[in-house]
């Protein structure tokens, strides 16, 4: 869970992914915040054994912080890494669908796009934004998943190591398009289970111009030096899982 300012946020979603999933432990990945996110972090972990705290000097981008925070959990041998935001947008209480889905799959998308999914709060800006940049990733890359930028993600440990995740040098929510294209090149098992994300209560969005430049700019080039590859290669599909009201299935 990378933290940049999130310091209202951090503890209740700290304390309702522990309710949520105990058995599950959190990795926070501070950039130095400078709202006290990060001594936050320290305390909520000196009281509770599985909460840790990795701080990094700078804020370098949210590609750097999943990526030493990925790092952290293989060098401890954990099986299954997920990624989540720290702005209350990923409910740690549909947590248990991603885990459920990842013991047949390699990659799990908690997925707004499939049926199940969907969004509260969000301005129809930011949905046009999102719907928008995932439909075009789709088309250019070649990708039949349906949420290609969603950040709420399960990845098995071996699958991280197949995709090099530590070569992705996308800084933004980029990231998660190329961990994404990664995956598919690779040929892992990728599935989506239906989420609702929630437009944050607290704080600001760290979305800017630039990171969307970013995005557009390197799926654009993605786009065009795969074409050859994709034309050549058997067509690849993504496996959605629907949820009913008893839960995932």
């Amino acid at each position: 869970m990378p933290t940049f300012n999130e310091r209202q946020n951090l503890e209740p979603l700290a304390q309702r992914l522990r309710t949520a999933a105990p058995e599950a432990d959190l990795l926070v990945v501070d950039d130095s915040s400078p709202d006290g996110t990060g001594e936050l972090a320290d305390a909520l972990a000196a009281a509770d054994p599985a909460i840790h705290v990795l701080h990094r000097a700078t804020k370098d981008g949210l590609g750097a912080a999943y990526r030493a925070g990925m790092s952290w959990g293989l060098d401890r041998g954990y099986d299954v890494i997920v990624e989540m935001d720290a702005d209350g947008s990923h409910r740690p209480e549909e947590l248990h669908r991603l885990l459920a889905a990842v013991d047949d799959a390699d990659v799990v998308l908690g997925s707004r796009w499939v049926p199940g999914g969907g969004t509260i709060d969000w301005p129809l800006r930011r949905r046009i934004l999102s719907q928008g940049g995932s439909l075009y990733a789709r088309v250019a890359l070649g990708v039949p998943a349906r949420d290609v930028t969603g950040g709420y993600r399960a990845f098995r440990a071996d699958a991280l190591r197949r995709i090099h995740y530590e070569d992705v040098v996308s800084r933004g929510y980029c990231f998660q398009i190329d961990m994404l294209r990664r995956s598919y090149i690779a040929g892992l098992h990728v599935a989506e289970v239906p989420i609702t994300f929630r437009e944050r209560t607290y704080g600001t969005s760290k979305m800017s111009g630039a990171i969307v430049a970013e995005a557009i700019a390197r799926v654009t080039l993605w786009g065009i030096t795969g074409l050859p590859r994709r034309i050549l290669r058997p067509r690849t599909r993504s496996v959605t899982r629907a949820t009913t009201r008893g839960g995932s299935r």
